[in-house]
């Protein structure tokens, strides 16, 4: 995304701006943020909370995630900028309370990545992906001692992050510590196995049970979604995204009829269905 903004920007006879502009911003944006919470500032934002902004970071996060799969640079550059908004108004809200400021967030996060990365500013060599991960496990292990043993597996994943994503994150940390099936065909039996469990609790019309079924069955998924390497919250919120779209088709041709989808039948919105399907080249 950065090299297709980069081109777009030189095709635009706008060029690349110097690191004396990108800190010039830096600093401005600084600037408003600490006006805004300043004697004279803005009441709203001098009312705000450290968990008010958390739950914005959240959502300009997402932003940011809906924004990439689209084709609209702009957009994106505008939800970097307000999800980077919310991190420096937190910094600043750390730095009023004496706690840290924006240069420590700054120092701190460099030093990191200078040593987790000793193949790019050290001696050490590497000779694919997969030991440049096990090389950051271990840093984190034996350095920063982050997941020292005794501390669970499932430690250190938020507990903010969406429930399919954790899910999947929780499930590549059991499966690292040995606990997997062997191959995607024993995830696809536990499938079928949750799939009757589950089928089995609509039957019965046990609501207890069919809560705890759907939610193992879901579990098997996500699980089945590793092995195939697939991101479960992309593939989830691409399939949402289509859905919606060609839902609003419907609702666009219904309306075109002087119709509504209360009034309409499903054998009806169902045709209009497969005209959207069509409509992307998908038989």
């Amino acid at each position: 995304m950065a090299a297709a903004l980069r081109a777009a920007r030189l095709q635009e006879g706008q060029g690349l701006k110097s690191p004396a502009d990108a800190e010039a911003k830096f600093r401005e944006l600084l600037a408003i943020i600490a006006r805004l919470r300043g004697p004279d500032g803005c009441p709203w934002d001098k009312a705000q909370q450290k968990a008010d902004i958390g739950r914005y970071l959240i959502e300009e996060a997402y932003e940011v995630l809906e924004a990439l799969e689209g084709s609209s640079l702009a957009n994106v550059q505008e939800e970097l900028g307000d999800l980077l908004f919310q991190i420096l108004f937190l910094a600043r809200m750390a730095e009023e309370a004496g706690e840290f400021n924006i240069a420590d967030v700054l120092g701190e996060i460099s030093a990191k990545m200078v040593r987790r990365h000793p193949h790019v500013f050290g001696d050490a060599t590497v000779e694919g992906v997969e030991e440049v991960h096990a090389n950051w496990e271990r840093i984190k292990t034996e350095v920063e001692h982050k997941g020292d043993q005794g501390s669970s597996i499932c430690g250190g994943i938020p507990r903010s992050l969406s429930t399919l994503a954790r899910a999947q994150r929780i499930t590549a940390r059991a499966a690292e510590a040995g606990f997997d099936w062997p191959d995607t065909a024993g995830v696809l039996d536990k499938v079928e196995e949750e799939l009757a469990e589950f089928r089995a609790a609509l039957e019965m019309k046990d609501p207890k049970r069919m809560q705890e079924e759907a939610g193992d069955l879901l579990f098997t998924l996500v699980n089945l979604c590793r092995f195939a390497e697939v991101d479960a919250e992309t593939a989830l919120r691409s399939s949402l995204r289509k859905f919606i779209d060609r839902f609003s088709h419907i609702e666009r041709e219904l309306a075109a009829r002087g119709k509504t989808s209360k009034g309409s039948s499903p054998a009806e919105m169902d045709r209009i269905w497969e005209e959207a399907k069509k409509n992307e080249g998908i038989s």
